[in-house]
């Protein structure tokens, strides 16, 4: 009878929950429950309306897959055909053109590869939002640091503020009838907001390649990333304008402050897009170094900010009135100043110093010297630990 009572009573929490075995099991039943597809889609679901790229960019030139396919066949049929590079290749001895091969790449892969760059770095994501473009302008930059040398700007490699002080060298293809702008920002760095960027440099009206000729709106600005932020991303964009343009912005000088050099691409593109267009792209990341902090006391007259971690004081419980089983000193050095502390030991390590005599021997074996009888235990392990040079005396 009770096993029967029992079955009914199982049978009938079944309707409302599993059971297995006696326990009951959380959550919906497997029928009623949505699959993992289902949560899935409902944790990574994004409006399109807001999600779906944009190419903002000039259209690429298209290649018909018959014309590439036959322009593949011609370059592997004279590479093949000719036996010479066969035999240097075999002997380690063939040498490439490397200007050659990078003059190949810029016009077959090169502006889709960098657009990909681009993406990991989160570029496009930041500038513009949903936008996008292929950079099929190739930019070159440089910044000139001393004996001579000049230091490249590719794509995500690093500079050092301290080489990056002046204005960088820029050219680029183009004819004597187009105008261009040329815009650099930081991505990371403003102080106070976190979706507006700092504008380091800004050109605009600039004849052919004359980045001195053009009309500069913003003067240029080193980089500053703040010391614990990691690396920024500094961000060169070339447009290409339709004609000549007046952009409603401020003339933003060097002794400009911060607040005023405030700037949002997205923003800005957005109001001036049906004459500009985004065709050149170079980047580099930036961390720390002295000339941040000589730049904000000097240049900016303010207190470099620092972001490190901000470690709390340990806890230390109230005092008892008779601690046990706890050494005497160590118990009582904790609600001490270690400052105090480290006093005591330096003024011990220099009471047998004299600047005229040389420094006593070492005892040869520190445990074999005997304590007084009269000595607690804790003080005879705490000049144990001395003699043996352990702890904190190794601190001071």
């Amino acid at each position: 009878m009770n096993t029967f009572r029992c079955c009914l009573r199982i049978n009938y929490l079944s309707q409302y929950q599993q059971i297995r075995l006696i326990h009951r099991i959380r959550g919906k039943p497997p029928i009623y429950s949505r699959t993992i597809k289902e949560r899935l889609d409902e944790l990574n679901f994004k409006d399109e309306l807001y999600t779906t790229r944009v190419d903002i960019g000039l259209p690429l030139a298209k290649k018909t897959s018959s014309k590439a396919r036959k322009e593949r066949l011609e370059h592997s049929k004279s590479v093949k055909s000719n036996k010479n590079l066969e035999e240097l290749a075999r002997k380690c001895m063939l040498e490439i053109d490397l200007e050659q091969s990078k003059k190949d790449w810029l016009h077959s892969l090169g502006p889709v590869h960098k657009k990909q760059i681009a993406d990991h770095y989160g570029v496009f994501e930041h500038l513009y939002g949903e936008g996008f473009f292929i950079p099929q302008l190739n930019l070159e930059i440089f910044y000139d640091i001393k004996d001579d040398t000049c230091l490249p700007v590719y794509y995500g490699n690093i500079i050092k503020p301290a080489e990056a002080l002046n204005s960088p060298l820029v050219s680029y293809e183009s004819d004597g009838n187009t105008l261009w702008t040329l815009a650099l920002s930081n991505l990371d760095g403003h102080l106070t907001e976190n979706d507006k960027e700092y504008v380091h440099w800004l050109v605009a009206n600039i004849p052919s390649n004359s980045i001195e000729k053009g009309d500069v709106i913003a003067n240029y600005l080193q980089p500053f990333p703040l010391k614990g932020t990691g690396y920024h991303r500094y961000v060169f964009v070339l447009y290409k304008q339709d004609g000549r343009i007046s952009y409603d912005i401020p003339l933003i000088t060097s002794s400009s402050s911060l607040e005023e050099r405030t700037f949002s691409t997205r923003d800005w593109y957005q109001k001036y897009q049906d004459s500009i267009t985004p065709v050149g792209l170079a980047f580099y990341q930036s961390d720390w170094d002295p000339t941040v902090k000589e730049f904000f006391h000097k240049t900016l007259n303010l207190k470099e900010p620092i972001y490190e971690y901000d470690f709390p004081d340990p806890y230390i419980r109230p005092q008892e009135w008779y601690p046990r089983r706890k050494p005497f000193n160590l118990y009582m050095d904790k609600y001490r100043d270690p400052k105090q502390i480290n006093k005591e030991y330096l003024l011990r390590k220099l009471k047998n110093e004299d600047p005229f005599k040389a420094p006593p021997p070492p005892l040869r074996f520190p445990n074999a010297h005997p304590f007084p009888k009269s000595m607690p235990s804790w003080l005879k392990l705490h000049e144990k630990k001395i003699r043996l040079k352990w702890g904190r005396v190794n601190d001071v």
